[in-house]
């Protein structure tokens, strides 16, 4: 735990457990919303393709975990951290020019 916390710049087990509870809340959350989604347009495993079904609904799952990590993050007083790892995250994957620069 000691390497993760001096990568990720914390100090506290404290803070290092909120940020796992926001990383899990931020997951199970993003997947509901997709669903609750998929079943508002009447996308459902039933009524389509499962080739299509999926990558719809990872595709809806991807902006929604975005947005609602950051969301988390604030409500359980780690926005900063959770703003620098999304910014970090988004170059990453060459979304870079989606968050302001530095």
């Amino acid at each position: 735990m000691n390497k993760l916390k001096k990568r990720w710049g914390i100090t506290s087990n404290y803070q290092l457990v909120i940020i796992f509870i926001v990383f899990a809340i931020t997951g199970s959350s993003s997947a509901i919303l997709a669903e609750i989604l998929m079943n508002f347009f009447g996308w459902t495993k039933t009524t389509m393709n499962l080739w299509l079904y999926w990558p719809l609904r990872l595709i809806l799952i991807f902006p929604g975990y975005q947005v609602l990590l950051v969301l988390f993050g604030f409500l359980f007083g780690q926005f900063k951290f959770f703003w620098e790892f999304e910014k970090k995250m988004l170059r990453s994957m060459k979304l870079g020019f989606l968050v302001p620069n530095k």
